[in-house]
């Protein structure tokens, strides 16, 4: 029964998501100022490192990156980077991740064994992580989703290579980071079960890591606040009759239901709820107007779930009900 489980959730993740997560073995660095390391590196998968002591510089693409104590770094796949300690010590723990939308290969991923231990520059030895490449494409994860729509997928003048994480979410990414490695090592009963639920919560918790430190970064950028709420509003205006909700249009923009709605509210001076029903009751009040299509019917076409919410939507908006206006502009 207990052998049976843990393919039941990752069916479930594929069918609600599509996409099946997979954190792989993750190494412990502990880099000094001398200590030789490669001039470049390039992963198939994701990498997140936690810098639990010290600071090291990463040049990412030619670019160079501080990341201090605490921090988090995701570089994104296919990325060539290296890593220099300036002073002192750094010592971090490295996870490598990806995303498949194959059971088969998920399952296999998650069950790789380690390479070979292989001799550091410094001479002490580590194993490997074995980061299988996946055939299908990933880009559809959530995570390449929100990155390229927060930085510009074809702005060239973002760099869309990694991200940094340094807000007050840390501390939790780094508990997980930490037990991750804790139970990757371990050979307790059902290992892959729980490296499947850690996977997904440190999943979830990047997510919204990445969605406090965006909005923070609106709260400076107003223009960019401005720009998402009319992209919010045009994604209403097209979408309206398919039953979406405001938490529909926050994803959208990805951004929290509380402050997308103090945005679109400063914006556009009415809340994106009230403006759905807007769009909905203004479109109706045309099809009201072609006597042939029935009141039931206009509800469904509009986005309502039933005529009653509808009429109720409408009384409140036009002050009379559906059919009292049909009445009124059919004469």
């Amino acid at each position: 029964m207990f052998e049976d489980l843990l393919p039941a959730v990752e069916k479930s993740i594929l069918e609600s998501s599509g996409l099946i997560p997979v954190v792989f073995e993750g190494i412990e660095h502990c880099f000094e100022k001398t200590t030789p390391v490669a001039t470049s590196s390039r992963h198939t998968s994701h990498e997140l490192l936690y810098l639990r002591k010290g600071a090291a510089e990463f040049t990412i693409n030619g670019k160079t990156v501080m990341l201090s104590k605490g921090s988090t770094l995701i570089i994104r796949p296919q990325v060539n980077h290296a890593i220099r300690v300036p002073e002192g010590q750094a010592d971090m723990v490295v996870l490598y991740f990806g995303f498949s939308s194959n059971l088969a290969n998920a399952q296999a991923a998650l069950r790789a064994k380690p390479k070979d231990a292989q001799p550091m520059a410094n001479g002490t030895l580590r194993g490997g992580p074995t980061v299988p490449v996946f055939p299908e494409n990933v880009s559809s994860s959530p995570l390449e989703s929100f990155i390229d729509f927060a930085m510009g997928e074809k702005d060239a003048a973002h760099d869309q290579s990694h991200l940094i994480i340094s807000g007050k979410s840390r501390q939790a990414i780094g508990d997980l980071v930490k037990r991750i490695m804790r139970e990757s090592r371990s050979d307790a009963y059902a290992k892959d079960m729980m490296m499947q639920f850690l996977t997904m919560e440190l999943l979830v918790t990047l997510s919204r890591a990445l969605r406090e430190e965006w909005e923070e970064s609106l709260a400076v950028k107003h223009g960019k606040a401005r720009e998402l709420v009319l992209i919010a509003r045009d994604f209403i205006e097209e979408n309206y009759n398919s039953g979406i909700s405001v938490v529909d249009a926050s994803s959208y923009v990805f951004l929290s239901q509380g402050y997308f709605t103090r945005a679109f509210r400063d914006e556009l001076g009415m809340s994106p709820m009230s403006y759905l029903m807007q769009v909905r009751i203004k479109a109706a009040c045309k099809l009201l107007e072609q006597k042939e299509i029935k009141v039931s019917g206009i509800a469904s076409q509009v986005g309502f779930s039933s005529p009653q919410r509808f009429n109720v939507a409408f009384r409140k908006q036009m002050g009379m009900a559906p059919m009292e206006y049909r009445r009124m502009h059919t004469k």
